[in-house]
C-alpha cells in the first residue's frame, strides 16, 4: 500500500487537527493570539516533504524537510515561542499523523506499516532537530543586535555620568544583577559550544540563551529610561509640535498593551467620547506619557479593571485619567511617587523586578514639558488613578 498517496490527501484534515490540538494546549501559550495561519506556519512544507520522502516511486525529499522546518523554526522565535513549546508542537504533529492514518496502517502488511512508522518518525526527527538550528540561530542574531544595541547604549550612559554623578550609586546598582546575569549566562553558553555539547544538551543551551535575553531586554529596558532622563535634565528634549488625534493614539497604545493585560486577564476599558479632536502637542511624548501611565497600571494591578478616560475641561484645556484596581500606594509615598528610582513595596510584597523606578519620574517631566500637570488619587489595597490635565495647545 502507498501510504505516501494516504498522507497527501489526509493533509488537510491533519493540518486542522494539529492547529486545533495546538491552540488546545495549555503548555503552548504562545499560539493562543496567533492567526490560524500564523500557527500553521511550514507545517504544511513539513506534511508535502513527509508524502515525498514515503513515496516508493521518487526518490527522498529531505532537503524540503530541512527548509521547511529552517523556516518554522525561525518565525517561531520571532513569535516569542520557547524551546518547550515547539517540541510539544511536533510531539502534536506525530500523535494526530498516526492517528489520521491508523486505519489505513492497519491495512497493510507488516513490512509497510514498520517502513512507514520508522520513516515518520524519522521525518519528524529531523524536522525538529532542524528547526531548533534554526530556532537557535534566530536567538543567536537577536543576542548579537542586543549586545551591539547594549554597546552604543553603553558609550552614551558613560559619556552622561561622567557629567552628572548625582544618580551613579543608584544606577550601579541597578545594572549590577541583570549584567551579572548576561556575563554568567553567556560564558556558560560559550564554554559549552566550544566543547560541541550533544544534541541532548540543546533544550538547557536554548534556556541558557533565553535568560540572557531576558536580562538583556531588561537592562537595556532600564538604560533607556536612563537616557531619557538624563536628556530631559539636560535639555536636550526638543519638542515638535503637530495636530495629534487623541482618540486615535490612545487607542492605538491600547492595542499595542492589549496582550499585556490579557495575559493577567485584566479588562480594559477606554473612554474617549468627550475627548477633544485633536491637541496642537508633540505626539511622541504624549505617547510616551499615556503608555507608560496604562502599562504601569497592568504592571501593577493583578485582577480588575484599568479605565483609561479622556474629556474636554474648561480653560481650552483636557484631562487624560488612567485609573486601576491595583495595589495602591500609601499617602506617605505618593510624594516620592515621581522621584527617580522611587518604587513603591511593602513588606509582603517587594517591587516588582522588571521596575525601574524611572517611569513615573519620566513622565511627570515630560507632562511639565507639555506645559501641564499631573496629579494622583490612590488607596492602598483599592487602586490608583494618575490624572493628566494638558492645554490643547501648547504656546511655543
Amino acid at each position: 500500500m502507498d501510504f505516501s498517496q494516504v498522507l497527501a490527501e489526509k493533509t488537510d484534515t491533519i493540518i486542522e487537527k494539529w492547529v486545533a490540538a495546538v491552540r488546545k494546549d495549555r503548555r503552548i501559550e504562545s499560539a493562543e493570539d496567533l492567526s490560524y495561519t500564523a500557527v500553521k506556519d511550514h507545517i504544511p512544507d513539513v506534511l508535502q516533504a513527509m508524502v515525498t520522502v514515503l513515496s516508493k516511486s521518487q526518490d527522498n525529499d529531505i532537503q524540503s524537510i530541512v527548509t521547511a522546518s529552517f523556516q518554522h523554526g525561525a518565525i517561531r522565535a520571532e513569535q516569542g515561542f520557547d524551546p518547550a513549546e515547539i517540541a510539544r508542537e511536533y510531539h502534536l504533529l506525530r500523535t494526530v499523523i498516526f492517528d489520521a492514518l491508523q486505519a489505513d496502517l492497519l491495512g497493510g502488511t507488516p513490512i509497510e506499516i514498520i517502513r512507514s512508522m520508522r520513516l515518520i518518525d524519522a521525518i519528524i526527527d529531523e524536522a525538529i532537530a532542524r528547526c531548533f538550528k534554526s530556532y537557535v540561530d534566530e536567538r543567536l542574531r537577536e543576542l548579537q543586535q542586543l549586545q551591539l544595541s547594549l554597546t552604543l547604549h553603553n558609550e552614551e550612559l558613560t559619556r552622561l555620568i561622567s557629567a552628572n554623578q548625582e544618580y551613579l550609586s543608584q544606577l550601579a546598582h541597578e545594572l549590577k544583577h541583570p549584567l551579572t546575569s548576561i556575563i554568567g549566562y553567556s560564558d556558560l553558553f560559550l564554554r559549552q559550544q566550544r566543547r560541541k555539547t550533544r544534541i541532548k544538551d540543546t533544550s538547557a543551551n536554548l534556556e541558557h540563551i533565553e535568560r540572557v535575553l531576558r536580562n538583556g531586554r531588561q537592562l537595556l529596558h532600564l538604560i533607556n529610561d536612563v537616557l531619557e532622563l538624563s536628556r530631559y535634565e539636560a535639555g536636550q528634549i526638543k519638542l515638535q509640535l503637530a495636530p495629534t488625534d487623541v482618540r486615535e493614539l490612545i487607542n492605538n497604545i491600547c492595542e499595542m498593551l492589549e496582550p499585556l493585560a490579557a495575559g493577567k486577564n485584566l479588562k480594559v476599558v477606554v473612554d474617549c467620547d468627550r475627548a477633544p479632536k485633536e491637541l496642537i502637542t508633540d505626539p511622541f511624548q504624549y505617547q510616551q506619557i499615556v503608555t507608560n501611565l496604562i502599562s504601569n497600571a497592568i504592571r501593577y494591578t493583578e485582577s480588575g479593571t484599568i479605565i483609561i478616560m479622556c474629556q474636554m475641561l474648561e480653560n481650552q484645556r483636557c484631562a487624560i485619567a488612567v485609573s486601576d484596581t491595583g495595589i495602591g500606594i500609601a499617602p506617605e509615598n505618593q510624594a516620592q511617587i515621581f522621584e527617580p528610582y522611587f518604587r513603591v513595596s511593602f513588606s509582603d510584597r517587594p517591587y516588582l523586578p522588571d521596575s525601574t523606578g524611572l517611569g513615573l519620574a519620566i513622565v511627570s517631566r515630560l507632562v511639565k514639558l507639555l506645559q501641564g500637570e499631573i496629579n494622583l488619587v490612590s488607596e492602598v489595597g483599592i487602586g490608583s488613578t494618575f490624572t493628566v490635565i494638558l492645554p490643547l495647545e501648547i504656546e511655543s
